[in-house]
C-alpha cells in the first residue's frame, strides 16, 4: 500500500501542552484513568528529564528509516517525533543526525518504538530520547512509509498532535481534544498527593488514609499473632537453660 505524509495537522494548543509539562507520567496517566501509557518496554536515554510536546508520527518499515528523513521536514518547534514499524525492529534507527536536525528546528525529543544508537552522543547534546531498544544496528533507505498517521504503540493509539509527556518513568499520550480536561485533572490529583504526603509525614498509615481496613475485612485477610499462626510459641526461647 503505498505510503503517504500529511502536512499541517491539527495539533493541541500550546498552553495545553506547556500545562502538561509540570505533571509526571504517572501523575497524568493516573487522571485518565489510568490510560495513555505506551508501554514500560519504552526506556529513557537520559536521566532527570522530563519532556511534553505535539506528536508528529512515523509509520516505517522495519530496518528502514527513510520516512523519518521525510518526517523532519514535518517537524517544527514544541513537536516531539514518535516512531513506529509495521513489524517488530530493533535496529538502530535514530541517531545523533537525525537529532542534531531535529533540534535545529525547535523538536523537544524522540519516541521511537524500535531502537536508537549514539546514545552518548543524545545525551551530551541534550536530546532526549525513549525507545525499545539500543543498538548500533544500521538500516537503509528504501520504503515508502507515512507520515503524520495515526499509529499504535503499547497499545494505545497516538495520533498527529496528540500531546506526548515523558520522563524517566515512561511515556504517555493525552489525546488533542481532551488536553486541557487532562491538564486540570492531573492539577486536582497532585495536590491530593500533597495532602496524602503530609499526613504520612505526620505518621497517618495508608489502611487508614484510604479507608482500606475494612475491604481487608471483607476480603477475608485476618490478624493473628505469631503463637496463634504458628500454634506453638519462639522454639529459641529459653535455648541454653
Amino acid at each position: 500500500m503505498p505510503g503517504v505524509i500529511v502536512t499541517h495537522p491539527p495539533k493541541a494548543e500550546p498552553k495545553d501542552v506547556e500545562a502538561l509539562a509540570g505533571y509526571g507520567v504517572a501523575t497524568v496517566h493516573e487522571a485518565m484513568g489510568r490510560t495513555g501509557l505506551l508501554g514500560s518496554h519504552l526506556r529513557a536515554n537520559q536521566q532527570d528529564t522530563r519532556v511534553a510536546g505535539t506528536a508528529v508520527t512515523v509509520l516505517s518499515w522495519p530496518g528502514d528509516n527513510l520516512m523519518i528523513h521525510a518526517a523532519v521536514e514535518q517537524c517544527g518547534e514544541g513537536d516531539i517525533l514518535v516512531v513506529t514499524t509495521t513489524s517488530p525492529s530493533t535496529d538502530g534507527m535514530f541517531g545523533e543526525l537525525f537529532a542534531t536536525a531535529l533540534q535545529r528546528r525547535g523538536v523537544r525529543g524522540v519516541v521511537t518504538n524500535a531502537g536508537i544508537r549514539d546514545t552518548a552522543e543524545l545525551r551530551a547534546m541534550g536530546f532526549p530520547a525513549w525507545s525499545a531498544a539500543v543498538s548500533a544496528q544500521g538500516t537503509v533507505k528504501a520504503t515508502g512509509g507515512s507520515v503524520n498517521v495515526p499509529v499504535v504503540i503499547g497499545g494505545e493509539i497516538v495520533r498527529p498532535g496528540d500531546v506526548i509527556v515523558a520522563d524517566d518513568d515512561g511515556v504517555v499520550v493525552v489525546p488533542r481534544g481532551t488536553a486541557r480536561e487532562v491538564t486540570e485533572k492531573s492539577r486536582a490529583r497532585e495536590e491530593k498527593e500533597a495532602a496524602t504526603r503530609a499526613a504520612f509525614q505526620e505518621g497517618q498509615l495508608g489502611l487508614d488514609r484510604y479507608d482500606l481496613r475494612p475491604t481487608l475485612k471483607r476480603l477475608g485477610v485476618e490478624y493473628r499473632t505469631y503463637e496463634e499462626h504458628t500454634g506453638s510459641s519462639d522454639s529459641s526461647e529459653g535455648a541454653g537453660s
